[in-house]
């Protein structure tokens, strides 16, 4: 039996080093894999190699970690096959045609309800949410780095607080693996103490509501009322993928091959909750419920379209497994996390940071401490998911370990997150909010991140209250 001393720190804290320094998440996540069990089996390195790998392969030994990662990759090829069928574009025929949107304000407001009600994932509410709304917001002269502020504050922010999704998923599987009972329960309660993605939505409604432009928006605000969309020597990120969403809509794209699918993995993941809890949805099985809703929504996209012959079946295969294959890095990522959360749980290095937490730390101080290390993260490797895999089982280690409420653990180390995310220009969310919107990448960035320290601003000092109030 291994036992905990200041070692069993070395792994997620060369890990997180590692990741900050080459903004590289996988390597860094094997090498603090390949220490662990270095130190825990006290061998040489080059043994250590194998045991890394028996540590890596002894993940699929867990049912439900498996289930989680065969999700990920379906949802990458869900994804795809509503992108390839026209789904998209008839999404967008349908509000653009229906008159909702008469001038700038509602414009505004078509971008933020698109990012609210779209939370499949969070790069495809970007790219919808930009191409219907970019079109409506050069039209009335409202600034295009307004727009990638809006879908960027929907997206990432209202996924974490939804567990009916790929972000919830994950969550849920990295809790599952930190010997947390009750995950789903862990991650519902802890979503109203979500603060910055809570803040963020708040600010930007208030944004909207009261015209509020504050710092370089105020200033791509006036240049947009004069004609220009960007600044002079802007780039414009705009990838193929995005400039496709405004071919001419052909009468074979139909809204519902994106509303039926999304809706029947919606359904089905409080069936399955249902289905495998006896009749108790906080006892289902969360990993059982995603994968399910995946397939079923998965199914129903494939039955559609054979139905309507838009495509064929070996067309569709292609298309699910190049999908799947643009989710790759995410399950690996997933895939080596949870590894690490493994080698972690067994060193015992929540129990020892709980124990210098004890003795050195103010227990009210934990949690914006918690939030701004998250961040800290996040912003330096671009990678919200990336800061899940390394702060999540140490977070909730040490909850355990204080016999503390793991909820509010989890919704410092979601908030951290979310907001170095959100803030980070080599963000995959902020690049695509960039492309989206069609927009100058930095330009993105900088009129931005006020209102990004804002919320963040906010949320600390939320945290900093809860930790008085409620530890």
């Amino acid at each position: 039996m291994y036992e905990a001393n200041w070692m069993s720190i070395i792994p997620p804290l060369l890990a997180i080093v590692l990741a900050i320094i080459t903004r590289q998440v996988i390597l860094s996540l094997s090498v603090g894999i390949w220490i662990g069990f270095c130190l825990l089996q006290s061998v040489n390195p080059l043994a250590g190699i194998g045991l890394a790998l028996d540590g890596i392969v002894n993940v699929f030994s867990d049912a439900g970690d498996t289930r989680v990662l065969m999700f990920t990759l379906i949802i990458g090829g869900l994804i795809a096959t509503i992108e390839r069928v026209g789904g998209v574009r008839g999404f967008i025929h349908l509000l653009e045609h229906r008159n909702w949107v008469t001038n700038g304000k509602r414009a505004e407001w078509l971008a933020f309800g698109t990012g609210v009600v779209v939370f499949i994932e969070s790069n495809i509410t970007l790219l919808i949410a930009g191409a219907i709304s970019r079109p409506l917001f050069d039209r009335y002269k409202i600034s295009r780095e307004k727009l990638a502020y809006i879908i960027d504050s929907t997206s990432a922010p209202i996924c974490v607080l939804i567990p009916l999704n790929a972000w919830g998923a994950v969550i849920i599987s990295l809790l599952g693996s930190s010997a947390i009972e009750n995950p789903i329960d862990i991650f519902i309660y802890a979503i109203p103490f979500n603060l910055y993605p809570i803040a963020v939505i708040c600010v930007s409604a208030l944004v909207i509501f009261r015209n509020i432009d504050i710092g370089p928006m105020k200033k791509a605000q006036a240049r947009t009322k004069t004609g220009e969309l960007l600044w002079a020597n802007a780039t414009p990120m705009v990838d193929p993928s995005i400039l496709s969403q405004q071919v001419e809509r052909t009468e074979a794209d139909k809204a519902r091959f994106m509303i039926v699918p999304i809706t029947i993995m919606v359904i089905s993941m409080p069936l399955g909750l249902y289905v495998t809890g006896d009749g108790d949805l906080s006892a289902g099985s969360g990993s059982t419920s995603v994968l399910w809703a995946v397939l079923a929504a998965l199914v129903s996209s494939w039955a559609l379209v054979l139905q309507q012959k838009r495509l064929d079946l070996e067309e569709l295969m292609q298309i699910f497994l190049k999908g799947a294959g643009g989710l790759l890095p995410v399950t690996m990522i997933l895939l080596f996390a949870l590894a690490l959360g493994d080698v972690a749980n067994l060193l015992g290095t929540g129990v020892y940071v709980a124990q210098l937490v004890q003795e050195s730390i103010p227990l009210a101080l934990l949690l914006p401490l918690l939030f701004i290390i998250s961040g800290f993260i996040a912003f330096s490797i671009g990678s919200s998911w990336g800061t899940f895999a390394i702060m999540i089982p140490l977070a909730m280690q040490i909850a355990v370990s204080l016999d503390l409420n793991s909820s509010l653990f989890l919704a410092a180390v979601l908030s951290g997150s979310v907001f170095g995310d959100h803030a980070s220009p080599i963000s995959d969310t902020t690049v695509v909010a960039s492309m989206a919107s069609a927009t100058d990448h930095i330009d993105h960035v900088r009129t931005q991140l006020p209102y990004a320290l804002i919320s963040a601003a906010i949320a600390t000092f939320g945290f900093l209250l809860l930790g008085f109030l409620l530890l």
